[in-house]
C-alpha cells in the first residue's frame, strides 16, 4: 500500500485494485469494518470512510440487514450513487451528562437532516478515586482525538472542548489544512473559530438579579470548572448584576473556586466556613445541576434546610435531574438548539472551503438566549432535611 496520501484514500486504492483483480466474487460479501481496522491497523472512522465511498463509487453495495457485497459489474453503473458527497464530521465531546447528550442529539438531528455522517468521541477521562474528569488527561485524549480528525481528513469538525485550549500545534494544522471547526458551549479566546454558546453573560446577570429581588444581597458562587468562557462569563454576567445594584462584589463570596472536584470533607469545610462567617450567604448560586444536587446533601449533612436557611440556584441544566424542585431560580439552555446550529454554521464553512475560500475568514460567535425558570411554575417543591449530627 502506497504510504503518501490519507489513509482511507490508500486503503481505498488498495481495495479498488483488489476488486479489479477479480480477488472478490461479484455478489460476495466484502471485507468488513472490523477486518479492515485489523488488516490496515486504522480507526473506525478511517474504515468507514473507505467502505463508504467505495459504495458512493458503486464498487461496493449495501443491502439492508445483511452486509455489504461487492457490486455485479453490469450493475455498478445503475448501483452508483449521485457524485455529491455528503460529508465526514468528527464530533468531540468531554462527557456524556444530561446537557451535553441534548447537544448531542441536535447535532445528530442536524447532520441526519443533510445525510452527513457522524462519529463521536468522549474526550472526558475520570479518575478512579473522585469520579470527576481528570483535566490533564482529558486535554491528551481531546488533542488526540483532533489529530486523529485530521489524519482521517474529516470534512468538518464540531468540538465541546475540556477545560483550556488545545495545544497550539494541532489547532494551527487544523487551520492550515482548512478543515473547518466549529465550537459548541465555549470558545477560545485568541482563536479566530467559529462558536455556538448559550448566552452565558445572561445567566450570571439575571440569575443574580432574580436573588436580589429575592431578599438575597448575600450570594456565594459554587462552580465545577473554572477555566473554560462560560464559567467565566457567568462570573463576569454575575459581578456586573451586583455593582448595578450597588452591592459589595466581597471576595469571599464571588470566588472562582472549585466545588463539585473536591473532596468531601473540603466542601463541607467550605461550606461551613461561609455558613459561619458574620454575614453568611443566604443563597447559593451553583454552576450546574450536579453542583446543585451536591450542595444539597452536603447542606443537609450539616444541619441545614434548603430553601428554610439558605436557596439554591442553577446555572445550566448539566445534573442528574431537573434543578427547578430544588433550586428557587435555575437556567434553561437551549442545548439542542446549540448542537443544531453549529451543523449549520459547519454546513456554512465547509461549502466556503469548496469554493476556495478560508473558512476560518470572518469566524464569529453565535450566542442563542436562555431561559430563567422559577420554582413557582413548578407544581411541586423539594425541601432537604436538616439532619444534625450529635
Amino acid at each position: 500500500m502506497s504510504t503518501s496520501g490519507p489513509k482511507y484514500q490508500r486503503i481505498k486504492d488498495e481495495l479498488r485494485a483488489e476488486v479489479a483483480r477479480d480477488e472478490y466474487e461479484a455478489g460476495a460479501p466484502f471485507i468488513t469494518q472490523n477486518q479492515l481496522r485489523e488488516r490496515f491497523g486504522v480507526s473506525s472512522t478511517t474504515a468507514v470512510r473507505a467502505l463508504n465511498d467505495l459504495v458512493t463509487e458503486g464498487l461496493l453495495v449495501r443491502r439492508r440487514g445483511r452486509g455489504t457485497f461487492v457490486a455485479d459489474p453490469d450493475d455498478r453503473a445503475a448501483e452508483a450513487a449521485p457524485a455529491h458527497r455528503s460529508g465526514v464530521i468528527a464530533c468531540i465531546i468531554s462527557g456524556q451528562g444530561p446537557y451535553q447528550s441534548e447537544v448531542l442529539r441536535g447535532i445528530e438531528s442536524g447532520c441526519s437532516e443533510r445525510g452527513m455522517r457522524l462519529f463521536f468521541s468522549d474526550s472526558a477521562v475520570q479518575t478512579t478515586e473522585t469520579g470527576h474528569a481528570d483535566h490533564g488527561a482529558s486535554l491528551a485524549r481531546q488533542d488526540q482525538a483532533l489529530r486523529q480528525a485530521v489524519e482521517d481528513r474529516v470534512d468538518g469538525i464540531i468540538l465541546y472542548p475540556v477545560e483550556d485550549a488545545p495545544g497550539a500545534g494541532i489547532l494551527d494544522e487544523i487551520r492550515r489544512l482548512r478543515i473547518p471547526m466549529v465550537l459548541v458551549d465555549r470558545y477560545f479566546p485568541g482563536h479566530a473559530i467559529d462558536a455556538v454558546t448559550a448566552d452565558n453573560y445572561d445567566v450570571g446577570y439575571r440569575l443574580t438579579e432574580h436573588l436580589l429581588a429575592d431578599g438575597h444581597e448575600r450570594i456565594a458562587t459554587l462552580w465545577g470548572e473554572t477555566q473554560c468562557t462560560s464559567v467565566q462569563d457567568r462570573m463576569t454576567g454575575h459581578k456586573q448584576a451586583l455593582r448595578a445594584h450597588d452591592q459589595p462584589l466581597l471576595p469571599q463570596l464571588t470566588a472562582l473556586r472549585s466545588y463539585t472536584a473536591l473532596p468531601e470533607d473540603e466542601r463541607k469545610q467550605l461550606l461551613t466556613g461561609l455558613l459561619g462567617s458574620p454575614e453568611p450567604p443566604t443563597a447559593l448560586l451553583c454552576a450546574h445541576g450536579f453542583a446543585v444536587a451536591t450542595a444539597a446533601a452536603d447542606l443537609a449533612a450539616l444541619g441545614v434546610a434548603v430553601p428554610d436557611e439558605i436557596v439554591l440556584a442553577g446555572m445550566d441544566d448539566a445534573g442528574p435531574y431537573d434543578l427547578l424542585p430544588l433550586t428557587s431560580f435555575a437556567a434553561r439552555l437551549p442545548a439542542r438548539e446549540i448542537g443544531s446550529r453549529a451543523v449549520e454554521q459547519l454546513v456554512t464553512r465547509i461549502a466556503e472551503r469548496t469554493a476556495g475560500e478560508d473558512p476560518y475568514r470572518g469566524a464569529e460567535q453565535i450566542v442563542l438566549p436562555v431561559r430563567i425558570r422559577t420554582s413557582e411554575s413548578v407544581p411541586v417543591r423539594l425541601r432537604t432535611v436538616a439532619a444534625r449530627r450529635p
